[in-house]
């Protein structure tokens, strides 16, 4: 069987995140989609909030699942029995900074192989931190994010 994990911080899941799960889908098996947890790091959504909203979010799917993890992601992948990490990548800044954490997690797991997936252009622009800001200031993002995530924008946000 042959799985992979897409893993992100998902603060908030965007329309381009749900363009990969759903492409990527008919390419694997299963896929884990994989909701990073850094202590260190400040999000705008508690890690409950992140993986309900993406629970709902992949509903459609039959064959995607949703974690949360808050260790090396090589470890989570060899739990699970994953063979392949997703990488969403955007623009050539995204794949430079892709490409790196890919070499890493093959000198950690040189099992493990990694494949990009280019989001499809509409998605190209959508940033998750560009959508906070555009939402902070009451902007519409509602082309960016599902209406279930724009609505726990908007509640953050008011």
């Amino acid at each position: 069987m042959q799985k992979a994990i897409f893993a992100g911080s998902f603060d908030p899941p965007t329309y381009g995140h749900l363009n990969i799960i759903e492409r990527a889908s008919s390419l694997f098996d299963k896929i884990l989609v994989v909701i990073a947890v850094n202590r260190s790091k400040k999000y705008l959504f508690s890690e409950e909030e992140r993986l309900s909203m993406m629970q709902d979010l992949v509903c459609p799917f039959g064959n995607v699942e949703v974690y949360t993890c808050d260790r090396l992601i090589v470890d989570f992948a060899r739990e699970h029995n994953a063979n392949v990490f997703l990488r969403g990548v955007r623009n050539e800044a995204d794949f430079s900074y892709e490409f790196d954490v890919s070499l890493l997690n093959k000198g950690l797991a040189p099992e493990m192989e990694t494949f990009f997936m280019p989001t499809d252009p509409e998605f190209f622009v959508l940033r998750s931190s560009a959508i906070k800001e555009l939402a902070s200031f009451h902007g519409d993002v509602s082309r960016m994010v599902p209406p279930l995530v724009e609505e726990a924008l908007k509640r953050k946000f008011s």
